[in-house]
């Protein structure tokens, strides 16, 4: 990406736990045998009025800053390791990815 967009970020480094990322499909897939992470390809960022989100099927999918997926809680109610929820595209019921333990990592342990 040579220029910014418009409107909302980029962001890239994430890594996709529990799931890949089918680059033909567009949607969240099942893992590969013995593949831990998937690298996420760039990701747009757009900010938007919720209410006028379109309807598609999609994986509420929380983002950690580490794998560890524990931290205190701040007063915010949240994990202090916790950043945000983003919704990715799948083909897949949500219930799906929750009971595999999906998540995007910001960073990977050593």
């Amino acid at each position: 990406m040579e220029n910014p967009p418009a409107d909302g970020a980029y962001i890239k480094g994430l890594f996709l736990e529990g799931a890949r990322w089918d680059r033909e499909n567009m949607v969240v897939g099942e893992s590969k045998p013995k593949i831990l992470y998937d690298v996420m390809p760039i990701i747009w960022l757009q900010p938007g009025e919720k209410a006028k989100f379109q309807k598609k099927a999609t994986y509420d999918c929380p983002v950690y800053k580490t794998s560890a997926r524990r931290g205190t809680l701040s007063t915010t109610g949240h994990s202090t390791n916790y950043v945000l929820n983003m919704q990715l595209p799948s083909d897949k019921p949500e219930s799906h990815w929750i009971n595999r333990g999906v998540a995007l990592i910001c960073q990977l342990n050593d």
